[in-house]
């Protein structure tokens, strides 16, 4: 099965008003390019998780500085001076997790479970529109199946967020064939992945 796609079908679903998970840590570890192709589509209203907001200009940061994001659940902002900005202002919804409760909230929605401590909200209105639909990584290597291997702080996020998205796009910086990744070093299953993005 060929998943590999062009940088124009990696962002050909991202619509305004999506709920987009960014793997990665202060933009390190995220898939720079495709971002690059979302801040140039130019998609409004959406709501961004991650880590944190990166930087002004950097990864997914750039996102919030272009106003392009509404809301951002994330552990940490003091990196980015538009995310601030904007909150002040408020132009920019900021709920913030702290970063283990963040890593199970992911965790969970990978596993299937509506919430970690209680069921409240769900089958409500209050469920509605709260949906994961998009998710974006990035890996060092990638084979054609979409198995993942990061190297270092790369790995952070992006194996979590990997299980709990109906779509899942890879960046790979390294397209390789099936079998060339031994299957102990498979830092993220391929069986989560629907599309690969490899990197120019």
């Amino acid at each position: 099965m060929n998943k590999q796609i062009t940088l124009e079908q990696a962002v050909e679903k991202v619509q305004d008003g999506m709920t987009i998970m960014f793997g990665g840590f202060l933009g390190n570890g995220s898939a720079t390019q495709i971002i690059d192709a979302i801040v140039e589509k130019g998609v409004k209203d959406l709501t961004i998780i991650a880590n944190d907001t990166a930087y002004d200009e950097v990864a997914h940061g750039k996102l919030v500085s272009n106003h392009q994001v509404k809301k951002a659940i994330v552990s940490h902002t003091g990196t980015n001076k538009q995310t601030a900005l904007q909150k002040n202002e408020g132009t920019l919804i900021v709920e913030y997790v702290p970063q283990g409760t963040l890593a199970e909230r992911i965790r969970a929605a990978g596993a299937g479970l509506g919430g970690v401590l209680t069921p409240t909200g769900l089958g409500t209105i209050m469920a509605d529109g709260k949906d994961i639909v998009t998710v974006f990584l990035r890996a060092n290597i990638v084979d054609e199946f979409g198995n993942m291997v990061f190297l270092g702080t790369t790995n952070n996020f992006n194996p979590l967020m990997a299980t709990a998205a109906d779509y899942v796009v890879v960046e790979a910086e390294k397209l390789v064939p099936v079998g060339e990744i031994a299957p102990e070093h498979v830092h993220a299953s391929g069986i989560y992945v629907d599309g690969i993005y490899v990197e120019k």
